[in-house]
């Protein structure tokens, strides 16, 4: 499976952003796909995933309400929105994939990560 994540940059607390994730390389359906972010100085840790087929979501307390992961299954991306960014949301951001239903703290698969700064 390859992930390819974007949509990351620099945006003021309050404000939204963006990110996408093209999957490519399986059949995406078998899969839950994640994002998992990693601020500097901590471990990476989970913060939303979507069962490909099912559309079921999951999500970490520490942003649920604020973001929401989606997927469109024409385009092979998912999509993690997210809302009232604070500057403790500032991190790397991972797209992953995991074969089967649920989530993972450890996927099978991740792409590269992009960079989101939120300045305060």
């Amino acid at each position: 499976v390859q992930l390819q994540a974007s949509g990351g940059g620099l945006v003021q607390a309050g404000g939204s952003l963006r990110l996408s994730c093209a999957a490519s390389g399986h059949t995406l359906s078998t899969l839950t796909m994640h994002w998992h972010r990693q601020a500097p100085g901590r471990e990476r840790e989970f913060v939303a995933a979507i069962r490909w087929s099912a559309r079921t979501t999951y999500y970490a307390d520490s942003m649920k309400g604020r973001v929401t992961i989606s997927r469109d299954s024409t385009k092979n991306t998912v999509y993690l929105q997210m809302n009232s960014l604070k500057p403790e949301d500032t991190a790397v951001y991972y797209c992953a994939a995991k074969h089967g239903s649920t989530w993972s703290r450890s996927p099978d698969y991740w792409g590269q990560g992009t960079l989101v700064t939120v300045s305060s």
